[in-house]
C-alpha cells in the first residue's frame, strides 16, 4: 500500500474555527482550549532545503483537525489568552535566561544552539504559550473548568532553568506546575509521553518532592536526543524518588508497551503519590509516522493513556502540547486525547495487547529501581521476571528483534507451594 503523504497547505487551512470564549458564567464542568493565533508568528526565518519540523503548520493542522471533527461545536470553550509576566517566567527560569529570550525580539533571526530558532515574534509567542498554560492550570485547580488542552508553541519540556534548547524557549509544563502550587495544590504530577526525555522539566524539579515527574521516552542507552532520562535518574536531595524514567532501548515502541508501563509502573506510583493536579506533557512524536520519533503509538494508545489518568483524577487534567511533527499524526492524536477530556471513553484496553521484549526490559528495570521508593506489587515484579525469562528464548528465535511481542507463564498460573 502506498504511504499516505502528510497534509497539504490547503488541507491545513480548512476549518480553522474556534470554540466560544470562556466567561465566569461558563459551566465549570467544561473543557477549555488554550490557543492564540499569535503563536503562529514564531517561525524560522532562514530558508533551508527542508522546513524546520517545529513550524506553525503544527498548530494549524491540530486546530483544523479538531474543528473538522466537530469537537469544538458546543463542547469546548476558549480561555482568553494572556502573556506570562517576566516575574512568572522566573518561577522556573533564571533572570538571564528570561532576558536572553526577550532579546530575540530585537533581531529578525536568532538561534539557541543549532536547532532552536527565534525570530522577532518568538518571545511574544513564548510568553503567550506560558501564560496560557498558567491560566488553564489555575482555572482547573480553582474549579472554574474541569480540564484543559493547551495548544501552544514553542514547546517547552527541553527548556532548562537557564538554557533554551530542543526547539523550546520557556518550560510551559513546569510553569503550569508552579501555577498549580500557587493556586493551592500541594502535590503536582507531570507525565511526559513525548518521545524525547523532558530534560528541562526534570532538571527544574529534580530536588522538589512536591512535583512528581514521570517520563516515557526513547533513550537507546543515551544515544537518542537529549541523552538524559536513564531509569537510574530518580531525583536528588529532597526530590529523590520523585523522578520516574521509563527509557525505551530502541525505536518501534507502540501502544502495548506504553500501556504496559502505565499499568505496572505509573499508575501504582500515581495512586500512592495522590496528586492534586496532573499535567500531561503531550508530545505526539512517538506517534506512528513521525519523522523524528520512529515509534508506533496510535491515537487509540494516546486515548487509553489519557483515560487512565482521567479516571484517577476525576477528569481534572491539563494537557500541554509538546512535540510531534507529522501533521496527520498530531491531528489525529490530539483529537483522540480531546475526546477523552470531553468524557468519551476509548473502551477497554484490548486483552491481546502484549509488551515487546524491549518494552518489558525497560518496564522491569524501572520497576526494580522505583521499588526502592514506592510500593510496586511483588506479583507484578515476579510476573515480569518470568516473562523476561520466557521471552529470552523467543527473542533469539526471532533473530534478536526486540520489537517482537512477548508472552509467557504468569505467576498466578503457577502451582502455589
Amino acid at each position: 500500500m502506498e504511504q499516505r503523504k502528510d497534509m497539504s497547505d490547503s488541507e491545513i487551512k480548512l476549518h480553522l474555527t474556534f470554540p466560544p470564549l470562556w466567561t465566569p458564567q461558563t459551566d465549570a464542568a467544561s473543557t477549555a482550549i488554550g490557543f492564540d493565533e499569535r503563536m503562529l508568528l514564531h517561525s524560522e526565518v532562514q530558508t533551508k532545503s527542508h522546513p524546520h519540523p517545529e513550524r506553525p503548520d503544527r498548530l494549524r493542522a491540530i486546530m483544523g483537525g479538531l474543528s473538522a471533527a466537530g469537537l469544538f461545536s458546543g463542547l469546548c470553550c476558549m480561555i482568553p489568552s494572556r502573556e506570562a509576566t517576566l516575574a512568572e517566567l522566573e518561577w522556573v527560569h533564571s533572570h538571564s535566561h528570561v532576558e536572553a529570550v526577550e532579546a530575540t525580539s530585537l533581531h529578525e533571526a536568532s538561534y539557541f544552539g543549532r536547532d532552536t530558532y527565534a525570530n522577532n515574534y518568538s518571545a511574544l509567542a513564548a510568553r503567550l504559550a506560558a501564560g496560557t498554560c498558567i491560566d488553564l492550570m489555575t482555572a482547573i485547580v480553582k474549579g472554574q473548568i474541569l480540564n484543559g488542552f493547551a495548544l501552544v508553541r514553542p514547546p517547552g519540556h527541553h527548556a532548562l532553568s537557564a538554557t533554551a534548547m530542543g526547539f523550546c524557549l520557556h518550560n510551559n509544563a513546569a510553569l503550569a506546575a508552579k501555577a498549580a502550587l500557587s493556586a493551592g495544590a500541594k502535590k503536582v504530577m507531570i507525565i511526559d509521553w513525548d518521545v524525547h526525555h523532558g530534560n528541562g522539566t526534570q532538571e527544574i524539579f529534580d530536588s522538589d518532592s512536591s512535583v512528581l515527574y514521570v517520563s516515557l521516552h526513547r533513550h537507546q542507552a543515551g544515544f537518542f536526543y537529549p541523552g538524559t532520562g536513564a531509569a537510574s535518574e530518580v531525583g536528588i536531595k529532597d526530590g529523590e524518588g520523585f523522578s520516574v524514567n521509563i527509557p525505551w532501548p530502541c525505536g518501534g515502541i507502540g501502544d502495548e508497551d506504553y500501556l504496559f508501563a502505565f499499568q505496572n509502573v505509573i499508575m501504582p506510583i500515581v495512586e500512592q503519590f495522590a496528586p492534586d493536579a496532573t499535567i500531561i506533557s503531550a508530545g505526539f512524536d512517538a506517534a506512528k509516522g513521525d519523522p523524528l520519533g520512529g515509534c508506533q503509538v496510535t491515537p487509540s494508545g494516546y486515548a487509553h493513556m489519557t483515560q487512565l489518568l482521567y479516571s484517577l483524577m476525576k477528569g481534572k487534567l491539563l494537557v500541554v502540547l509538546e512535540g510531534g511533527y507529522n501533521l496527520r499524526s498530531i491531528s489525529a492524536s490530539a483529537a483522540a486525547v480531546l475526546k477523552v477530556l470531553l468524557g468519551v471513553s476509548p473502551g477497554e484496553i484490548p486483552p491481546s495487547w502484549q509488551p515487546t521484549f524491549a518494552g518489558l526490559l525497560a518496564v522491569s528495570e524501572a520497576c526494580v529501581i522505583q521499588s526502592r521508593y514506592w510500593k510496586i506489587d511483588r506479583m507484578s515484579l515476579l510476573n515480569m521476571q518470568m516473562l523476561l525469562s520466557a521471552a529470552e528464548t523467543k527473542f533469539k528465535e526471532n533473530k534478536n528483534d526486540p520489537r517482537q511481542p512477548v508472552s509467557g507463564p504468569q505467576a498466578e498460573d503457577q502451582p502455589q507451594g
